[in-house]
């Protein structure tokens, strides 16, 4: 098997049974229909995850100089506080966090029966990196990000709504980086409704592709020490 020419990564793709395999438990979300399609979860899903996570890790170790380790969750749902008892996931969920400087901040995969997303940021900024980073937004370093999730919006990608309704004291209510400072975390997404690229051999490639764009965004985050 030849290596991608631009990440070095072997991985060859994803099963296209992948996605039929995910659709299908959508429709048969029980432990009946699991029990018999076990195998085919174990070489259509889990091993290629597996495999990709690897490839993709490694990718990102070069773009960012930094290592990283991988998170592949489980396919398994922790229904004990839930309404929904369905038992699986529908969807495979990889995170990329790096193994040295800020652990909060990291690289996003989500696979569903139709689509593809990928992402980078932080869903919790812990107390002391929250005050850095509104310290950081009451400036011009504020005003990069501003400027930069600005134009991430325009190229096509979402980001993850404020969780406070009003911006928090000292800071004023018209403060030009009121939207972010009403932030406890920040992430933005791409989603893909054709990601037939996601078995064939430029999958790592492509994801990287969409990393390397929000590679500003997560240096950004990273810096709040």
């Amino acid at each position: 098997m030849s290596r991608n020419e631009e990440t070095g990564s072997r991985f060859a793709g994803f099963p296209k049974d992948s996605f039929r395999f995910l659709a299908e438990l959508k429709a048969n979300n029980n432990r009946e229909w699991f029990t018999e399609n076990k195998l085919r979860y174990e070489t259509s899903l889990k091993l290629p995850a597996e495999d990709f996570a690897a490839a993709l890790g490694e990718a990102l170790d070069k773009l960012t100089g930094t290592p990283h380790k991988s998170k592949i969750f489980r396919i398994h749902r922790d229904v004990r506080f839930s309404k929904d008892k369905t038992p699986y996931n529908a969807h495979l969920h990889i995170g990329f966090m790096p193994i040295e400087g800020a652990s909060d901040v990291g690289w996003y995969f989500g696979m569903y029966p139709r689509t593809v997303t990928l992402g980078a940021g932080v869903f919790a900024l812990e107390k002391r990196r929250l005050t850095h980073f509104r310290d950081k937004l009451d400036g011009k370093d504020g005003d990069a990000l501003r400027d930069m999730c600005e134009h991430l919006a325009d190229a096509g990608f979402r980001l993850s709504e404020p969780e406070l309704k009003r911006v928090p004291p000292p800071y004023p209510s018209d403060h030009p980086n009121g939207e972010y400072l009403r932030r406890k975390s920040l992430a933005a997404w791409s989603d893909c409704d054709d990601p037939k690229w996601l078995t064939g051999s430029q999958a790592v490639a492509k994801c990287l592709e969409t990393f390397r764009t929000l590679k500003p965004l997560y240096d950004w985050l990273s810096d709040l020490d």
